[in-house]
Parts: structure tokens; C-alpha cells; sequence
């Protein structure tokens, strides 16, 4: 039986896709370098290329990889493809802007619980990311922490032996994700309760996230962090 909201002690969150509107984000600095080219481009079909290029053997960390996805894309939306736009797209990480309901969600639920964030970015993107969103995190996993990122089974593992050094347990963390692949799918396999933030619910297709193998149904799914905090607010009897 599925744990109740309030018997949880941790929450751990993905932060880019979750928290944080990163194709938006993409999109947004697409767009401009393709208006200042006179070209137009269709978002969902940029997104659908950076998924394609993004998940490669030659990636590197995020968002640092984004100026060789951006050379790889660029001839297909017809942008220039100078490596200054490139650079461009990965410093463009910076001013990403938090999804409308998450900082609200985020400072609500904090009062309840110890947040713990775990990103495939890299420590200076997070840094700006939980700047965005009112800084409330009480413990922090980066791909430059852990040295690997999910959905590779070591980085949760990281985080259990981080609660257990804090006198809790995994069966006391909620993991709360928009990524089937990886997070919600990964974290089932771990034996840990979670959450689906579905972001896309009223878009077709994964985006910009890579597409899983199969779908899990998870624990928890709301389309909002706002949903999320409101379920907690009402399980809580606030």
C-alpha cells in the first residue's frame, strides 16, 4: 500500500524538466538566433533533434554538451552553425526560468520536508537553477557529485547513503520527476516510492526527454508542482 503523503521525511526532486522549463528554455534562445538569421524554425521539431543528438555516445555533461548538440542541429532547422551559437545555447542555462508554480510549491513544501535536488547538470547550471526557484534545498546531487548520471542506479544510491548518514531511510524519500526514463522508471526499480510531475500533459510526444521503453504507472501524478503541494496541503489537514 502506497505510503501516505504526510508519513514521508524527504522529498528528492528532478530539477531540469521538473522544476525548472528547460525546453522552454532551449526553445526560447532557438528562436532568437533563428530570427536574427531570418529563418523559422518549429520548436517541437527542434526539441525532437536535441533529443535525438543529446542522447549520444559523444555527450558530454549538461549543459556544457549543448554546444555540441547545437552543431549537430543547426544544418537540419537550417541556423548558422557557428560555434558561437553553440556557446550561445549552453550559456542561455543560466537565465532558464523556474516553471510559474514551482518556487511557490518548492518554499510550501520545505516547511514539511527535507529537499533534496538530483540532476543530471552540472553544480554551475544547479546553481542558477536553485537560484531560480528561492534556493530551498537541504541537500543537493549533481552529475559532478555523483560522476555519473541517472538513470544509472549509482546516483540514487548516492542520495540513500546520504539520507541513511542523516538518520533516515530510503522508504522515508518521495522522488518526485517529469522523466519516465529517468527517474520514474529507475526509481520503481530502486524500490522507492514516487511521484510524476506531468509536465507535457497537454502535449503529444516526450519533448525534449528521451522516450522509455516501457511506461510506469507511478505512485503519485500530477500535472503541477502547485498539484502536488495542494494534495500535501489537504493530506496534511492544512
Amino acid at each position: 500500500m502506497t505510503k501516505s503523503l504526510p508519513e514521508f521525511k524527504y522529498m528528492s526532486f528532478d530539477v531540469v524538466g521538473t522544476l525548472i522549463d528547460f525546453e522552454g528554455g532551449l526553445t526560447t534562445c532557438l528562436q532568437a538566433i533563428a530570427a536574427e538569421a531570418s529563418v523559422t524554425i518549429d520548436s517541437e521539431e527542434a526539441l525532437s533533434l536535441y533529443r535525438a543528438a543529446r542522447y549520444s555516445e559523444k555527450a558530454d555533461l549538461f549543459p556544457d554538451d549543448l554546444v555540441r548538440v547545437y552543431l549537430a542541429i543547426a544544418p537540419k532547422l537550417g541556423l548558422p552553425g557557428e560555434e558561437a551559437n553553440g556557446i550561445r545555447l549552453k550559456e542561455s542555462a543560466k537565465a532558464w526560468k523556474a516553471f510559474p508554480d514551482s518556487a511557490a510549491a518548492m518554499a510550501e513544501l520545505a516547511k514539511n520536508y527535507r529537499l533534496i535536488a538530483m540532476t543530471n547538470a552540472r553544480r554551475w547550471a544547479f546553481d542558477y537553477f536553485s537560484a531560480a526557484l528561492g534556493n530551498p534545498f537541504y541537500a543537493a546531487f549533481t552529475a559532478d557529485d555523483t560522476g555519473t548520471e541517472k538513470p544509472n542506479p549509482a546516483f540514487f544510491h548516492q542520495v540513500f547513503d546520504f539520507v541513511a548518514k542523516d538518520g533516515g531511510d530510503k522508504a522515508d524519500i518521495l522522488h518526485v520527476a517529469q522523466s519516465q526514463y529517468h527517474d520514474i522508471g529507475v526509481s520503481r526499480e530502486l524500490g522507492m516510492t514516487n511521484c510524476w510531475i506531468e509536465r507535457r500533459h497537454a502535449q503529444k510526444g516526450y519533448g525534449g526527454t528521451i522516450e522509455p521503453v516501457q511506461f510506469t504507472k507511478p505512485d503519485y501524478h500530477f500535472t503541477s508542482m502547485a498539484g502536488l503541494a495542494e494534495a500535501v496541503r489537504t493530506a496534511r489537514g492544512n
